[in-house]
């Protein structure tokens, strides 16, 4: 069954919650209130502006004693040849030492802030061409909206921030985003320290296929995405690999168009997840998983053959319990398979079976039918 009113209560229980959402807004806003007020970085600082799952509508409450986290793309006008991508990150020290003295660290491509209640993850470009510089600048990238919130959103100068719409000016300008062509973006470059060079990455390519492909699938895309992440982390700490982006990006690889429920979702995508890469693990193998808009950057290519073939085998035993919940017509039964697939966050069935709910399976409780007429005074209706 699809029971779609457990996974709209599951979903809740496993998205960021109020609390951790606002932990969220204020670490982001403060840092970027701060860089934007430093006298030596404003100078070179074009934009900046979210990326990751918080944006895209992806991201689960984080397990344990973990703490949410969000990223953050600051464009500059760091000229890369000017400035080898050491030195580019050098120029942001001071400013993580005066702001997060103790609390920052240097990545390899990025500076990770770790404080009390949440988790940064900054990541510097160098400087685009002049012709992108506009709309870098706009609401459409530098609204903290993410998808679920904004589901009109377009990569154009017209489209406006939720925000913003009280102004006078909002309603037309937004039949011109709906109309509007969407700018064709170009990837970003960002320094990659230990390797010395800058590299390509294209967050705005990773937002629009994954607005595009949840609108292709009746908007349960990035909700399929939330149920099998939390899977993975509800049922196995072993193999690290493949999470975040990696594991988002082989879910839309194998989440069929068109599907009607979360449920179905899940089921297909595992599924299809057996199916396609059956003979990949047989060989020792791996997937090669282009990054959306740059073809180069492989998403799997730190994934060792050994790790997938872990996760590959989860995934199998996944399947064929998601199969089982999907396909059962016993309101009990099916609600006690999701529950073995998801954990307590999925929401224990009626212990009796109401026989309702049928293949759409909407209802909590389901619906028993009368074994009689009914008398009054038996409580049957009290």
């Amino acid at each position: 069954m699809e029971l779609a009113s457990d996974f709209k209560e599951f979903l809740q229980k496993i998205r960021p919650t109020p609390s951790q959402r606002e932990d969220l807004q204020t670490g982001h806003k403060t840092l970027r209130e701060r860089l934007n007020a430093d006298e030596d970085l404003k100078k070179c600082i074009i934009s900046d502006f979210l990326q990751g799952s918080y944006k895209r509508s992806t991201a689960i409450r984080p397990k344990g004693e973990r703490r949410s986290d969000v990223d953050i793309v600051v464009v500059t006008k760091l000229s890369e040849d000017e400035h080898r991508p050491a030195d580019a990150m050098d120029l942001f020290k001071p400013f993580l030492n005066k702001h997060y003295n103790g609390k920052w660290r240097q990545q390899g491509r990025s500076f990770g802030i770790e404080l009390s209640y949440v988790e940064l993850d900054l990541v510097l470009t160098s400087a685009p061409s002049e012709a992108e510089v506009g709309i870098l600048e706009s609401d459409a990238i530098m609204s903290d909206d993410d998808l679920e919130e904004a589901e009109d959103w377009r990569l154009n100068r017209s489209w406006v921030a939720l925000g913003s719409r009280y102004r006078s000016d909002a309603r037309t300008l937004l039949v011109e985003a709906k109309n509007e062509p969407e700018w064709k973006s170009r990837p970003l470059r960002i320094p990659d320290r230990d390797a010395n060079k800058w590299e390509s990455t294209h967050p705005l390519a990773q937002l629009t296929w994954t607005r595009d492909k949840n609108d292709n699938t009746n908007k349960h895309f990035v909700n399929v995405v939330k149920a099998i992440k939390w899977w993975r982390v509800e049922k196995y700490e072993e193999p690290k690999h493949p999470k975040g982006f990696p594991l988002e990006r082989i879910i839309g690889e194998c989440c069929s168009d068109g599907i009607g429920s979360v449920a179905e979702g899940v089921v297909k995508t595992m599924e299809k997840i057996v199916s396609q890469y059956s003979l990949t693990v047989l060989a020792g193998g791996k997937p090669n998983l282009p990054d959306y808009g740059v073809a180069t950057h492989d998403v799997f290519k730190r994934i060792s053959a050994d790790d997938f073939k872990k996760f590959y085998d989860q995934v199998k035993v996944g399947a064929e319990l998601a199969r089982r919940a999907f396909d059962s017509q016993d309101r009990t039964e099916s609600g006690n398979l999701w529950c073995e697939l998801f954990g307590s966050k999925f929401p224990k069935p009626p212990e009796k079976n109401g026989g309702g709910g049928g293949a759409g399976g909407s209802g909590r409780g389901g619906y028993t039918p009368p074994t009689g007429p009914a008398v009054p005074g038996n409580g049957r209706f009290a």
